[in-house]
């Protein structure tokens, strides 16, 4: 892992609420020279820690207003081609990210459609049909928001990391 510090994970934070930022602005959020904010955003991307920058369309304008989370599960014997199945969905066009999970699922496929009969046959024919497959759960998407794109100016990477707090406990004693 590269070292970052707390102005590059500040730098980090602002793009993902705005990919598009101006290096101008992002300097001035972030409260260093422009020169100094380009030189850390090029080292960023060339160490990994910016992998990529990504536009959110709306899929609806796009014609794709269905979006759904497919669960899929593999059947046992299938588990060897975990990689192969994940590196051939994702190139399926209405799939839009795949996430290999643990637990009961093995993947969450997210998908947009035209039309919920287009869903319904892309689930039966492109995923279901799959010899790997054991099963599949389609729940459909009503709305997607995206955390850091909702949060709080001077909010941070560090303040995610933070621990969870407890809720206070419930006084078993009642009133008169």
């Amino acid at each position: 892992m590269p070292a970052i510090d707390e102005i590059d994970e500040r730098i980090v934070w602002e793009l993902c609420r705005e990919a598009r930022l101006p290096n101008k602005e992002l300097a001035e959020r972030v409260g260093i020279a422009p020169s100094t904010c380009l030189v850390r955003v090029r080292a960023l991307q060339q160490s990994g820690v910016l992998r990529s920058f990504h536009a959110q369309p709306d899929w609806a304008s796009l014609g794709l207003p269905i979006e759904a989370i497919v669960a899929v599960r593999l059947k046992a014997q299938a588990r060897a081609q975990i990689k192969t199945y994940a590196q051939r969905v994702i190139t399926l066009p209405n799939v839009l990210n795949v996430f290999f999970l643990g637990g009961a699922d093995d993947f969450l496929i997210h998908v947009a459609c035209t039309s919920t009969g287009q869903l319904r046959d892309f689930v039966a024919t492109e995923l279901s049909m799959d010899n790997s497959v054991a099963s599949t759960q389609t729940n459909i998407v009503f709305d997607h928001l995206i955390g850091v794109e909702h949060m709080q100016e001077g909010s941070s990477w560090s303040q995610v990391r933070e621990a969870v707090a407890a809720p206070p406990a419930r006084s078993s004693v009642s009133g008169p």
